[in-house]
């Protein structure tokens, strides 16, 4: 199995990408504040998914990225509720980037929760 493979890493990479798109609609004046926080966080959660997969032959090394991969989760959920909050995403974009992230957020934790099962030993 390889990390592509993982449902945690195709939803979040999916998300990443679904945040950059919907992002491009931000003002100007975001560019380098909440755009490049929204899309460097949502991608910080796949990639930080796919370091921790290499590092499943040491489980705590395994756990700690996967950690990290939650943590970027849950900031890409505050720049999501500030992206609603300055109106530059409506309810319904919100609440479907929200779940999908929160869905993410279970994923990771069962991994962290069953390292044994993905391959740590």
């Amino acid at each position: 199995m390889k990390f592509q493979d993982l449902l945690a890493y195709k939803k979040s990479f999916a998300l990443a990408m679904t945040i950059f798109e919907i992002s491009k609609s931000f003002p100007k004046e975001e560019k380098y504040s909440l755009t490049d926080q929204v899309r460097r966080s949502s991608r910080s959660i796949a990639a930080n998914i796919a370091e921790s997969y290499r590092k499943r032959k040491y489980p705590k090394h395994f756990i700690s990225k996967l950690t990290d991969s939650d943590a970027e989760n849950s900031e890409t959920q505050t720049w999501l509720e500030f992206a609603f909050a300055c109106n530059y995403i409506n309810q319904p974009t919100f609440d479907e980037l929200f779940n999908k992230s929160e869905e993410i957020g279970k994923l990771i934790n069962y991994i962290i929760n069953n390292p044994e099962k993905f391959g740590a030993k």
